[in-house]
């Protein structure tokens, strides 16, 4: 490892918001790569993910978050909110994600969350390229400025990467002196092999929109590199039968376009070929069963 500057900086920053916020779509924008897939669909963030941001003055560890709601109803509906609270207790800094405008019932279960959080606190409000008359955004930051002892406001675009540096340097700003805590080429502490699943997950999500139940996941089965060639199997569990032909279309159409899509983004993530293979089964009941969620990845 090369020798580190005097005053270099190292840390964890947690991503925390309600669902559909931005938040995956902030840290790629942060990282100008993407680590942690996108769609319109609440929750389409299911783990932790860790995004690197190697800087020649910093390292910053960006930990994207399933979205904070209320439902308690399934075993998948408290991983989440488990994996998005039990990251909120290791990290140095919180920036958490609101949309301009938009303040609700899920922003105040954010921040009861964050009443027992003793790291500080930064506040990106985002989507700000759709408010048209700008003047707005002040009283707005001094109206947010009183529910929380925030240690920054920041308005922001995730989507049009604008005002990203200001964020940064209100992150900097809190971090703790240290020696880098991951290798320096590292980008993410995550595998290709969980990629290649959430990259799967992507497309049936963009493929299906509100046909897509909730109770569907993605589960890698074989994956093998040959050079740049890399050969990968997967299944698509659904919970019902009814699910499974939604998935499969007419003729395997849908599951079809839905791999090549894949394949594709695969292809231009990974930097190589890649010969996909999937399939579409049925396991009743997965969703809600902890032993059968933990089989499938689901326990950071």
């Amino acid at each position: 490892m090369s020798e580190v500057p005097e005053g270099f900086k190292a840390g964890f920053v947690a991503l925390v918001g309600r669902p559909n916020v931005g938040k995956s779509t902030l840290l790629n924008a942060l990282l100008e790569q993407k680590v942690s897939i996108v769609t319109r669909k609440p929750q389409t963030t299911r783990h932790r993910i860790q995004g690197i941001h190697q800087r020649k003055d910093a390292q910053i560890i960006y930990v994207d978050t399933p979205g904070i709601h209320d439902s308690g109803k399934t075993a998948m509906n408290r991983y989440l909110n488990d994996a998005a609270g039990s990251a909120l207790a290791d990290v140095d800094v919180v920036v958490m994600l609101v949309e301009s405008g938009r303040w609700g019932e899920g922003e105040d279960l954010v921040l009861r969350r964050l009443n027992a959080v003793r790291s500080p606190v930064i506040l990106a409000v985002n989507k700000v390229d759709r408010v048209r008359d700008k003047n707005q955004l002040l009283p707005e930051i001094e109206r947010l400025s009183k529910r929380y002892d925030f240690a920054a406001i920041v308005p922001i675009s995730a989507l049009k990467a604008d005002n990203l540096a200001a964020l940064e340097a209100a992150i900097l700003e809190q971090l703790p002196q240290s020696p880098p805590l991951f290798p320096q080429d590292q980008i993410t502490d995550r595998s290709e092999r969980f990629m290649a699943a959430e990259l799967v997950r992507e497309q049936l999500t963009l493929a299906l929109g509100d046909e897509l139940p909730y109770a569907s996941t993605v589960e890698i089965e074989a994956f093998e590199q040959e050079g740049q060639l890399r050969r990968i199997a997967a299944i698509i569990w659904v919970e019902r039968r009814g699910q499974r032909q939604i998935m499969i279309g007419e003729g395997g159409s849908r599951a079809k376009q839905i791999g090549t899509d894949a394949r594709h983004e695969m292809e231009r993530v990974f930097g190589g070929r890649v010969y996909l293979k999937l399939w579409v089964k049925v396991r009743e009941g997965w969703s809600d069963d902890a032993r059968i969620l933990q089989s499938l990845g689901y326990a950071d």
